[in-house]
């Protein structure tokens, strides 16, 4: 503002006397006299100066050489590439009429006067089946009061929440209308799923609605951390499929698909230390969804196999330093009692040791094997308990107890819930 002022005085000061008219005063006039004097040598020579001669005319630059444009690429190259578009673009049209936006509120109590909703999520979903059910993830739609579906064409309905399952972190909702041209989605079968297949996402990052990325399945066979057991250890969600397609928050609930439009899984997660994507999505496998929602439809939940251990993988490493009878397999730390681990005779150590900053009770049976198939950590067998059985099963236990192995046969329960 100083300097701003001083400018306009300064500027005023330059301006305001060539723009005002001064007063006239009267000067003596000289006095004019017969005598001529001879010019002189400066005043010769401007008459003398010869006239100016005026500058040549600027020339126009020449114009740069007539080049054409370059040559689009020749066929040959391109044909891959159209293919490649055509089938994402075809892909889209028929897939993105089943993907939808879901807007969650919960209720808030009264402050100072009635109660209101406050919006708490935004995520993605599609569509199960021709009778308005919308698959999406449990933490999508948890703790929510109302929930509001998008659909592609601008539609939008509410929804009812008709089942959900942190286990899997899957839920599922129902719509009563459906839109014209807006039908379900097939799954595909996850487990023919393979490294370096085409994975597409459609879904709403951001709330960016109707929103296609496109990579590969970077791995298979990964886990995530689920609800927390009532020992204070976590399940976990196995089978997980990991994917370089972007997957950002607004993902979540929407399905990964492979190139035939069949889903291979649901989106649910990314690893990222900033919030954003960073390179690595996960996604619940479609065979999940194929056990899990017709029991949320019909039941309202879904009831997972449970044995009731805790447990420690044993490795090679693990193995040597602790002297234990078995180079790899998972070793139970802990039998909740009156579970079906307890009732079928399985056992943990009883001799606490340290390993690194952690406590580690040892001695106790370690499972090598369940039904003839090799169990070589915790994940092996949290996957074959979630797609190769059901509650009531029952299986039969390879485990190493000491020296000697033993086959012990266990009906499995219904994982506790909170």
């Amino acid at each position: 503002m100083r300097a701003s002022l001083m400018f306009a005085a300064l500027v005023t000061m330059l301006v305001l006397p060539m723009g005002c008219t001064l007063p006239s005063v009267d000067l003596p006039r000289p006095v004019a006299t017969e005598q001529t004097t001879a010019p002189t040598a400066a005043v010769q020579a401007e008459a003398t100066r010869a006239p100016t001669t005026p500058s040549a005319p600027t020339t126009t630059p020449a114009p740069l050489p007539a080049q054409a444009p370059l040559p689009t690429l020749p066929p040959e190259l391109t044909n891959p590439l159209e293919a490649e578009q055509a089938a994402l673009t075809a892909l889209y049209r028929q897939v993105n009429p089943a993907v939808v936006s879901i807007e969650v509120v919960a209720d808030h109590p009264p402050v100072g006067g009635a109660p209101f909703t406050v919006p708490t999520s935004q995520g993605s979903g599609f569509l199960f089946d021709d009778q308005g059910h919308i698959v999406t993830n449990n933490h999508v739609v948890e703790n929510g009061a109302k929930f509001q579906v998008r659909f592609s064409d601008g539609t939008v309905v509410m929804a009812r929440l008709v089942g959900s399952d942190p286990g899997s972190d899957l839920a599922v909702l129902k719509v009563d209308a459906l839109p014209p041209g807006a039908a379900p989605l097939p799954l595909a079968d996850s487990r023919t799923v393979e490294v370096g297949q085409r994975a597409i996402a459609i879904g709403n990052p951001f709330g960016l609605r109707n929103t296609l990325t496109v990579g590969v399945v970077s791995g298979i066979g990964r886990s995530l951390s689920g609800p927390a057991s009532n020992n204070g250890g976590r399940f976990r969600i196995p089978n997980i499929i990991q994917t370089d397609a972007a997957i950002n928050p607004g993902n979540s609930g929407g399905p990964l698909l492979n190139i035939y439009g069949e889903v291979i899984g649901v989106n649910t997660a990314i690893s990222s230390g900033s919030g954003a994507f960073e390179g690595v999505g996960y996604a619940v496998p479609s065979n999940a969804v194929s056990r899990v929602v017709p029991a949320l439809i019909r039941d309202g939940r879904y009831d997972h196999p449970w044995m009731g251990i805790g447990m420690r993988d044993v490795d090679p490493l693990l193995a040597d330093s602790l002297n234990l009878p078995a180079r790899q397999g998972v070793l139970i730390t802990e039998v909740v009692p009156d579970s079906p681990a307890a009732r079928a005779g399985l056992r943990s150590g009883t001799q606490i040791v340290s390993v690194g900053e952690r406590e580690l009770r040892i001695g106790g049976d370690i499972i090598i094997a369940i039904n003839g198939q090799p169990v070589r950590d915790s994940d092996e067998l949290v996957s074959y308990l979630e797609l190769e059985t059901s509650v009531g099963d029952t299986v039969m236990m390879t485990v190493q107890r000491g020296d000697r192995q033993e086959q012990i046969t266990m009906t499995l329960g219904a994982r506790p819930r909170e």
